[in-house]
């Protein structure tokens, strides 16, 4: 296995703060008691990436070798039915290898467990890596959100529809007449 996907573990947490750092602008990435703040929340989940130390042909066929140690991690939550990805961060060097992908696929499948019907997420709209890596897991743009990121950098709200709810009129019996 070339990583896996585990919950997160208290002793994570210096780490998981120091790739958001890493991956996000100075305006964009959170503080520490904010990164705690989004763990601690009710509905949240934190899901992490720990590599195996193994050889990886990722997409575009690059070649990456992955370390054991973390790799990147997801924190989302479920509120009324809607997942929310508040943040997704992969190291530079495990970039294009399948990480993310496995990790917002984890985050995914926890929320529908967790009876969400849809996902919604924020990037910034200046994010061209982001924005496509989302549309091509399914996510659409519902709206933009001017001065979103520090009141100065505007998001993009993209969500997913992960279950169809199936309306009173769908669960009728057909009739055979």
């Amino acid at each position: 296995m070339l990583f896996r996907i585990r919950p997160f573990e208290k002793s994570d947490f210096d780490t998981l703060w120091r790739i958001d750092q890493a991956c996000f602008d100075p305006q964009l990435a959170y503080s520490r008691p904010e990164l705690a703040f989004y763990m601690r929340r009710p509905g949240s989940l934190t899901l992490v990436a720990e590599g195996a130390g193994n050889e990886v042909r990722g997409n575009g066929g690059t070649v990456a070798i992955l370390d054991s140690g973390i790799l990147g991690f997801v924190i989302a939550e479920i509120r009324r039915k809607t997942g929310h990805i508040i943040t997704i961060d992969v190291v530079a060097k495990a970039r294009r290898a399948g990480v993310g992908s496995a990790l917002l696929d984890a985050a995914e499948e926890q929320l529908l467990r967790a009876s969400a019907t849809a996902v919604a997420l924020e990037t910034p709209v200046n994010n061209d890596a982001a924005i496509r890596f989302y549309k091509k897991k399914g996510y659409f743009v519902e709206k933009t959100v001017p001065g979103y990121y520090s009141g100065h950098l505007d998001a993009l709200v993209m969500t997913k529809v992960i279950r169809k709810v199936m309306t009173k009129a769908m669960a009728r019996p057909v009739s055979k007449t």
